[in-house]
């Protein structure tokens, strides 16, 4: 069923599948499941859907009546020297992906227009912008704050407006993406929103590389080479579970993992192009703070890296007896 005309000529619509370019438009349809006393399992995605994100959108479905999808590219969450234009666009594939799910697994689709979410308009220099953000304190500036300090304010913004917008029971996200679930739990309960966040585990390729919409820049040499960020945390996570405790030891166990990476490409006079390590932290699933000393089995640590192969920046992390992010 067509939910808006102004798709008709660009994509094909899959049977069972609304898709929605209206605020308003998708409102309604929202409103028509509260009477029917239907619950609906939101995924926030900026589209090239892979399996992660589909594997959230099969999880929302096991425990949700519907399961809606917003796909926005979000212009506040990208710096001006970052790759918002060359993000990719995959409506199409994105919706015969979710189509292959089976009947029912996916109900709707929001694919919003800019002007809609800042309808003030929105520049990517922070000093320019004007209007309504969110920022959530203390949890921002460190690991990927550092390099991307405007970054978190724009997921949180852009994730509010849509909590807003979809009102979904529940929500859900990828470990994947470990700072940022901190980062929307906490924006959840402070502003109150009624909804419950699920935070569902990183999926993989089969030789452990996590999947992410960046990894379509990577070319078959960089993809090769990419597995060094899930070697590197794969060499921690052993150490740990050898009875090895101490943070700053386990750091520089992966960061020479990374380190020996770098130096074979650099060696290699085929290649053009590097491997730089942008962080790799073990910090507190309480509050990110850098754990410097002994890692406590009774709280356990968030490991988090950052890992620029060639132009891409591939993130990936994994918990040490941590159960779920806090």
């Amino acid at each position: 069923m067509l939910a808006n005309m102004p798709y008709a000529n660009v994509v094909k619509i899959p049977p069972g599948i609304r898709l929605f370019n209206k605020i308003a438009d998708f409102r309604a349809w929202r409103r028509q499941l509260l009477l029917d006393s239907q619950t609906l399992g939101y995924v926030p995605t900026m589209g090239a859907l892979h399996q992660g994100h589909l594997a959230l959108v099969t999880s929302a479905k096991s425990r949700c009546d519907h399961v809606a999808l917003t796909i926005f590219v979000n212009p506040a969450q990208f710096s001006p020297t970052e790759d918002l234009s060359t993000y990719p666009r995959t409506l199409q594939n994105d919706l015969n992906q979710l189509a292959a799910l089976g009947p029912g697994v996916a109900s709707a689709v929001l694919v919003p227009t800019v002007h809609e979410m800042y309808p003030g308009g929105i520049e990517l220099d922070v000093t320019k912008q004007k209007g309504a953000f969110v920022e959530v304190k203390g949890l921002s500036h460190q690991l990927e704050g550092v390099t991307r300090p405007h970054f978190f304010r724009g997921v949180a913004t852009v994730v509010s407006k849509f909590l807003n917008i979809v009102q979904p029971e529940q929500v859900f996200f990828g470990q994947k993406d470990v700072q940022q679930c901190s980062v929307i739990k906490t924006m959840i309960r402070d502003l109150h929103f009624p909804v419950q966040m699920n935070i569902c585990p990183t999926v993989r390729e089969q030789d452990g590389l996590a999947m992410s919409s960046r990894n379509a820049y990577l070319t078959p040499s960089q993809r090769q080479h990419a597995l060094v960020v899930h070697k590197a945390l794969s060499t921690i996570e052993s150490l740990y579970r050898q009875g090895q405790r101490h943070a700053p030891t386990l750091i520089k166990a992966g960061t020479d993992v990374i380190d020996q990476a770098r130096r074979q490409v650099q060696a290699d006079g085929s290649i053009d192009w590097d491997i730089a390590l942008d962080y790799l932290a073990i910090n507190s699933p309480e509050d990110l703070s850098d754990i410097s000393g002994d890692i406590n089995p009774q709280e356990g640590g968030i490991v988090s890296t950052a890992v620029f192969v060639g132009k891409t920046r591939l993130i990936d992390n994994l918990l040490l007896d941590v159960e779920t992010v806090s």
